[in-house]
C-alpha cells in the first residue's frame, strides 16, 4: 500500500513512516524539508500522486487564533488534491476532548479541522489521542523558573508518541472508520502530579506548586481531557517510558 504521511518528518509523522515502512507499506513523507507545503499547497498533488491513503500529522505553528486560519487552509489544500487524485483514504490525528475545551484557540481550530474532514468526499478517519508523554518537559516550561514549577491539577491521561504512531498506523491500513477513535493512556493524573514524576525522573529537584490559573491547561474544565468510553487503551506506562529517557 502507498501512504503519503504529511508531517512524515516530525516527532509522530517519522514514527509512522518507520512502523509503516517495517510492514511493508511504502509510506513517503512529505514536510517543508521534502518539497511540500501544506498551506500554501506547493507539491501537495505531487505529493499525493498514486496513494491509497494520505495521513495528516501536522499541527500548527501557533496555539493562538490563527491556528483556525492554519487548520482551515492546509486541510482545504489537502482534500483538493486527494480528490485530484483520487485517494481512497484520508487519516487525521487530532486530540481528545477539544470539542469539551471551548476557551482554548488551539482546541476550537482543530474542531475546525475535523468537520471540514467529514465533510470532504473523500472517506475518513480521525483519531483522537490524549496528551504525549514527550510534552510534559514543554508544558513546564511554560509556567516555570528557576526556583518552581506551577501547573493546575487538571486531570490527564497521558499517552507514549509511539503507541499514538502505532494507532495512527493500524488505522492507515485498515477500512475507513468515518468517524473518530479515541486512544489514550492506561493511568490518569493531575497534571501537577505528572510534573513531580517527570522532574524525579530528572533529578530536578525543583518544586511543583500547584496554581488553578498556571498555563495552557489551566482553561480546561474538570475532566474535559478525560477520554469517553470506548477509548483504546495504549500498554505504555508514564513511570516505564520516564525510565528509558536519558536524564538531562
Amino acid at each position: 500500500m502507498h501512504i503519503a504521511v504529511i508531517g512524515g518528518t516530525g516527532r509522530i509523522g517519522s514514527r509512522v513512516v518507520d512502523i509503516l515502512t517495517s510492514r511493508g507499506h511504502r509510506a513517503v513523507p512529505h514536510a517543508l524539508s521534502t518539497g511540500l507545503d501544506l498551506f500554501t499547497g506547493r507539491g501537495v498533488t505531487e505529493g499525493l500522486r498514486g496513494a491509497d491513503v494520505v495521513i495528516n500529522v501536522t499541527s500548527s505553528p501557533t496555539f493562538d487564533d490563527r491556528a483556525a486560519a492554519f487548520f482551515r487552509t492546509t486541510m482545504d489544500n489537502l482534500l483538493r488534491a486527494a480528490v485530484a487524485e483520487d485517494v481512497g483514504h484520508t487519516v487525521l490525528l487530532s486530540i481528545v476532548g477539544i470539542d469539551r475545551v471551548p476557551n482554548l484557540a488551539y482546541y476550537r481550530a482543530k474542531i475546525t479541522q475535523e468537520d471540514i474532514l467529514k465533510s470532504a468526499p473523500v472517506p475518513y478517519s480521525i483519531i483522537r489521542a490524549t496528551q504525549f508523554f514527550e510534552f510534559i518537559d514543554t508544558v513546564m516550561s511554560w509556567t516555570s523558573d528557576e526556583h518552581a514549577v506551577r501547573l493546575p491539577a487538571t486531570p490527564i491521561q497521558p499517552i507514549a508518541a509511539d503507541d499514538v504512531a502505532r494507532a495512527v498506523a493500524d488505522v492507515s491500513v485498515g477500512a475507513p472508520l468515518r468517524g473518530t477513535r479515541e486512544v489514550a493512556g492506561p493511568d490518569v493524573f493531575s497534571l501537577d502530579a505528572l510534573g513531580r514524576l517527570a522532574l524525579a525522573a530528572h533529578h530536578d529537584p525543583r518544586p511543583v506548586i500547584t496554581d488553578s490559573s498556571a498555563g495552557l491547561f489551566a482553561a480546561v474544565p474538570g475532566d474535559a481531557l478525560i477520554p469517553r468510553p470506548g477509548v483504546v487503551i495504549a500498554p505504555t506506562r508514564f513511570e516505564d517510558w520516564s525510565a528509558r529517557v536519558p536524564v538531562r
